[in-house]
């Protein structure tokens, strides 16, 4: 139940965005909107430009998981649904007699249910990491250049660093929650290769694990103005036995930024966990 009401203050958050500054370089409509189906933009490079904020698209509430589906805290006031069904369940594309889990991720993953995800990393105000951090009903922002693509997550002010300047990764990464990633172009898509991750990262709020094994791959592209594609393939051999692919769309925020989150600030909820 807390997971539901801190994602329900993270919806009454999301309206208190920077509303309404007209920012330069948006295409618009003859009313002035923002015209979200216009071409993707290019960099100076020639290369898709992903810039711009954005948040996980919402799952039609038919398609969600039944633990996801019921009640009305995952709604903001403007009763727009903002729940993705990789955030509640990241296996959501398996029947439950062909999960991938392992017997030991089987058994991680059953100790947290009993606990009622109590342990989740984000109430105690640590990064989800990837593609929780995605999945998060938070905007993130990218800026790009053309040798880094910075990542800014509202949630508890995570920064991340994709390299494009043709680096490789290092040898002995030391383990972080958001892992050591480089990216290489594939044509329009943007191929980001991801390892070194802590071992006690959840790849969604209901306890499917990860082990410092885990490697991704994330294949993003901008299909155009408004949209975000965004493919990310999780290879884990101690905790999945194949890997497996999850695929959700982002869309943009145009004319809004982000917001300070600073998690720990009168924070008042740990106190009453389980």
């Amino acid at each position: 139940m807390w997971v539901r009401l801190a994602l329900f203050g993270t919806c009454l958050h999301l309206q208190g965005q920077w509303l309404n500054y007209p920012a330069p370089g948006i295409p618009r409509t003859r009313d002035g909107k923002p015209d979200l189906r216009a071409p993707a933009p290019r960099a100076a490079t020639g290369k898709p430009d992903l810039g711009g904020l954005w948040v996980v698209e919402a799952t039609p509430v038919a398609d969600l998981p039944p633990q996801a589906a019921s009640g009305t805290a995952f709604e903001a006031p403007s009763a727009a649904p903002i729940r993705n069904r990789y955030l509640f369940n990241i296996l959501a594309d398996f029947k439950p007699e062909d999960s991938p889990m392992l017997p030991a991720a089987q058994e991680i993953y059953r100790q947290r249910r009993l606990s009622e995800s109590a342990d989740l990393p984000s109430s105690r105000c640590l990064p989800g990491g990837i593609p929780l951090s995605m999945t998060l009903p938070y905007p993130f922002k990218l800026i790009q250049t053309p040798e880094l693509l910075v990542v800014l997550y509202e949630s508890d002010s995570a920064v991340r660093q994709i390299y494009t300047d043709g680096r490789k990764h290092t040898a002995d990464p030391q383990p972080t929650y958001m892992g050591y990633s480089v990216g290489t172009w594939d044509r329009d898509t943007l191929v980001v290769d991801t390892v070194g991750f802590k071992d006690n990262g959840w790849l969604d709020n209901r306890g499917s694990p990860r082990s410092d094994a885990l490697h991704t791959v994330e294949r993003i592209s901008r299909r155009d103005f408004g949209h975000l594609n965004i493919e990310v393939t999780l290879d884990d051999p101690k905790m999945y036995k194949k890997p497996f692919t999850v695929k959700f769309v982002a869309n943009l925020l145009p004319d809004s930024d982000l917001q300070e989150s600073v998690c720990t600030e009168n924070e008042k909820d740990r106190q009453h966990f389980r």
